[in-house]
């Protein structure tokens, strides 16, 4: 798949809650950080793990193992959905294929 260069990166109102209420500054800097870079290289990139799907986790070795799960929808766009750490790991994959679920309804 080829990206563009500066993607669109839009965020659902899952990952903006989460993201607001986390309170690790460092994890985040580091995920804006990564976020910004993305959006520049028109790609996601670093450490990123594929979850089921057109579901994939972005992970932080920072704290508690911080992970965002977004997909990327044709060429130009990483939709974050959910976010979450290690130990919250199973349940955050599940709740970001629902959450992508609802997304393809609503389009």
């Amino acid at each position: 798949m080829r990206y563009n260069k500066g993607m669109e990166i839009k965020q659902t109102a899952e990952y903006r809650k989460w993201f607001k209420k986390l309170r690790n500054r460092e994890a985040k800097a580091a995920i804006q950080a990564r976020l910004d870079a993305c959006k520049l290289a028109g790609r996601p990139f670093g450490d990123i793990k594929p979850v089921g799907g057109p579901v994939s986790e972005m992970r932080f070795h920072i704290g508690a193992g911080y992970r965002v799960y977004f997909t990327t929808r044709g060429n130009v766009l990483m939709l974050l959905l959910a976010g979450g750490d290690k130990s919250t790991q199973q349940t955050d994959i599940k709740q970001a294929h629902a959450i992508l679920d609802d997304y393809k309804e609503q389009q």
